[in-house]
């Protein structure tokens, strides 16, 4: 069975470089993020909640927060070691049914960053709508109704311009949903939307990223690539080197999320990156500008990765060949202050923040295939082109 964009983003060249979506450009990797002056400006300090705080996305958002002068409070269970930054607020309950700790406080801004249910957006919603000025809910791009199967389906297909803004046709409940049902992903996530909206009118702010990666990552979703390029030697490299690619660097996403609650920014936002139209191609590229040790790129087409039964994004991250979800428009989120560092820089530090991770979790990686099965892969394709078929 061919999995879903949804099941994709839960576990979740230079061709048409003219399509609006921000200046960015190939940098060294030691240049520092692209701050506008809304972010070098001096904010006024203001009261943030952070639902969340201590995953993925949370410790980074809440170091920036600080730094920008902010009263920072986060709410979780309390079951993962935090360093925070001192005179964080650390509120202990959980979203499912313990949210004593926030009643009768309030905030200047709610960051939403953690929701796993749309109940949960219901109970804080309700609980925060008169208690705070603007609602941010990180959603994400999984929320637009696009279809079926993904990856093969579409691998002859190269996206030449964006076709997904911020008003593309969301997912719908079924037919036979009802208030209360479990919802998948990217149900989920349009009924967070929907609610937030609800309960904060024209105070609500809809993130919606794709890929999200950086340092921090254990997913390793993104992370395949530095490590695999840094180890050198012949590296399989997916398809077509023209095929559209998005990805976000967390820290770009979590501070340009504290600078929207400074400036009350409210609205709906694609949230993902660059600002120009990536590629395969040019994303291993570089990536490959800060390997260690000398590597050789072998592009091997689809229809040959396909008859070796190759599985795109879970094999070979970061990579679904052909999907629309891999270039939508981000012009909105520029206009609104998202600037981007650049991709080379992401991809040291992501290698840097692997290295420092336990021996056992780097050997039992989430995503991404075997050197061995990469090999039998390359020595396949390698017999094919010797046979001249």
């Amino acid at each position: 069975m061919t999995p879903t964009r949804r099941d994709f983003l839960k576990t979740a060249g230079t061709v048409g470089a003219g399509i609006a979506l921000g200046g960015a450009s190939a940098c060294a990797p030691d240049s520092k993020s692209d701050d506008s002056a809304a972010s070098t400006t001096t904010p006024a300090s203001k009261r943030l909640l952070i639902l969340g705080g201590t995953g993925f996305i949370g410790p980074n958002m809440v170091r920036y927060a600080v730094e920008r002068g902010h009263e920072v409070s986060i709410f979780t269970r309390g079951r993962s070691d935090a360093e925070l930054p001192e005179g964080v607020e650390h509120l202990i309950g959980d979203r499912n049914d313990d949210h004593t700790a926030l009643e009768g406080r309030t905030w200047d801004a709610v960051l939403d960053n953690n929701a796993q249910d749309y109940r949960w957006v219901q109970k804080s919603t309700e609980l925060l709508k008169d208690a705070a000025e603007q609602y941010i809910f990180v959603s994400s791009i999984s929320a637009y109704a696009l279809e079926g199967g993904f990856g093969w389906g579409a691998k002859d297909r190269i996206l030449m311009e964006s076709i997904i803004d911020e008003s593309y046709e969301r997912i719908s409940p079924p037919e036979d949903w009802s208030d209360g049902d479990d919802a998948d992903y990217g149900l989920m996530k349009t009924l967070s939307e929907n609610i937030a909206h609800a309960a904060f009118p024209d105070r609500a702010t809809v993130v919606r990223p794709g890929l999200i990666v950086g340092p921090g990552d254990r997913t390793d979703r993104f992370t395949y690539w530095p490590v695999r390029i840094d180890e050198g030697g012949e590296v399989l490299a997916p398809g077509n080197p023209e095929h559209s690619n998005q990805i976000i660097d967390q820290r770009d996403l979590t501070e340009w999320i504290v600078r929207l609650a400074e400036h009350g920014t409210t609205g709906d936002f694609n949230g993902t990156g660059p600002g120009y139209r990536l590629t395969m191609g040019e994303m291993l590229e570089q990536i490959g500008t800060i390997a260690s040790n000398q590597f050789e790129l072998t592009w091997v087409p689809e229809d040959f990765l396909e008859a070796q039964g190759v599985a795109p994004w879970s094999d070979l991250p970061t990579w679904i060949p052909g999907d629309p979800l891999m270039l939508v428009s981000v012009q909105a989120a520029v206009d609104a202050g998202l600037t981007y560092r650049p991709l080379a820089l992401t991809a040291r530090d992501t290698l840097e923040w692997d290295k420092t991770r336990p021996a056992e979790e780097r050997a039992n990686r989430r995503f991404g295939w075997s050197r061995k099965r990469e090999r039998e892969v390359l020595d396949a394709w390698q017999a094919e082109q010797g046979s001249g078929q």
